[in-house]
C-alpha cells in the first residue's frame, strides 16, 4: 500500500475516518497504569500497527495533546487528564465497581467486594457473591475492624494518617492469626504499599482467605480496596498468589474508569 492510500484509509484523505479513530483508540489503550510511558517500538509492538502508522499518529497526538513526550517515549498529556476529571466529577463509584466486582466473581469463581475506611472499622459497600454454596458471609454494609484482613491492610498502606492514628492502640484480636503486634502490622503494611496489594488467612475469621488492592482517583487518593475472599479451603495462601495479577487488573479497570491515577 502506498502512503498515499494509507492515508486515506486512516482517514486523513476524508474517506472512512472511523478505521483512524480506531487505531487511536489501540494507542491510548497501550497506556496503563503500571506502563504510564511508552516508546514508539513499545507502541507499535503493543498496537500491531505499521510503524509509519505509529509515528505518523502519535505525532498528531502529541501536537493535540493527546499525548505528551517523556525524555525518550510519550504519556497521557495532561489534557486528558483535564478530561478525564471532568468526566469523573458526577461519576456513581458504585456503577463502576458493580460490574467489575461481577467479573472478578466470574474471573475466579469466589466472592468479590469492595471496601472503604470508615473510621477505625472497614465497611462492605458492594459485593458480588460466589455462586458456590460453601461461602463466608459477606454483604454490604458489613464491618470489620480496619487492623484485621487483606482490605483493611490495604486501606491503611495507603492511609497513614490513619495508620499512625490506629497502631497508638492495642489491636483488637478475631483469631488465633490476628495480627496484634503494632512493629509487626506495621511493617506488614508497609509491605502492601510496597507490593500493591495485600493477602491474609485466617486473621478475622478461621479458616477464610482473602487478597485486596487499591483503586485510586483522580487526585492519587485512596478510593477503596477491591478484595476476593473465600474459604482457606479454595483459597490456600498459593492460590492468592496465582489470583494477585488478575485482582490487580481488574482494581486498575476501576481506577482507570474513575479517571484515577497511582500516586507518585
Amino acid at each position: 500500500m502506498s502512503t498515499a492510500d494509507e492515508r486515506r484509509a486512516d482517514g486523513e484523505g476524508g474517506r472512512r475516518p472511523l478505521l483512524v479513530l480506531g487505531k487511536i483508540v489501540d494507542i491510548l489503550d497501550a497506556f496503563t497504569l503500571h506502563q504510564p510511558s511508552l516508546t514508539l517500538r513499545e507502541l507499535q509492538h503493543k498496537t500491531g500497527l505499521p510503524q509509519s502508522t505509529v509515528q505518523r499518529l502519535v505525532t498528531n497526538l502529541v501536537a493535540h495533546g493527546f499525548l505528551d513526550r517523556a525524555g525518550d517515549g510519550f504519556r497521557l498529556g495532561v489534557r486528558m487528564a483535564y478530561w478525564g476529571a471532568a468526566a469523573g466529577k458526577d461519576l456513581d463509584v458504585l456503577s463502576v465497581v458493580n460490574p467489575v466486582l461481577k467479573d472478578l466473581r466470574d474471573a475466579t469463581g469466589e466472592t468479590a467486594c469492595f471496601f472503604r475506611a470508615e473510621g477505625r472499622h472497614r465497611v462492605c459497600i458492594a459485593v458480588a457473591e460466589t455462586r458456590h454454596a460453601l461461602r463466608r458471609e459477606m454483604s454490604v454494609g458489613k464491618i470489620a475492624p480496619i487492623t484485621v484482613g487483606s482490605s483493611g491492610r490495604v486501606l491503611l498502606a495507603w492511609s497513614p494518617g490513619l495508620a499512625d492514628e490506629v497502631l497508638r492502640e492495642d489491636l483488637p484480636q478475631l483469631t488465633e492469626s490476628t495480627v496484634t503486634d503494632r512493629d509487626e502490622l506495621r511493617r506488614l503494611i508497609k509491605q502492601t504499599a510496597a507490593d500493591g496489594y495485600a493477602i491474609t488467612v485466617g486473621e478475622r475469621v478461621d479458616g477464610a482467605s482473602g487478597l485486596a488492592a487499591p483503586v485510586f482517583d483522580s487526585a492519587a487518593d485512596l478510593v477503596g480496596a477491591l478484595m476476593v475472599s473465600g474459604p482457606t479451603m479454595r483459597m490456600p495462601y498459593e492460590k492468592c498468589l496465582e489470583w494477585v495479577d488478575v485482582l490487580v487488573e481488574h482494581a486498575e479497570r476501576i481506577t482507570r474508569a474513575l479517571g484515577g491515577r497511582y500516586p507518585a
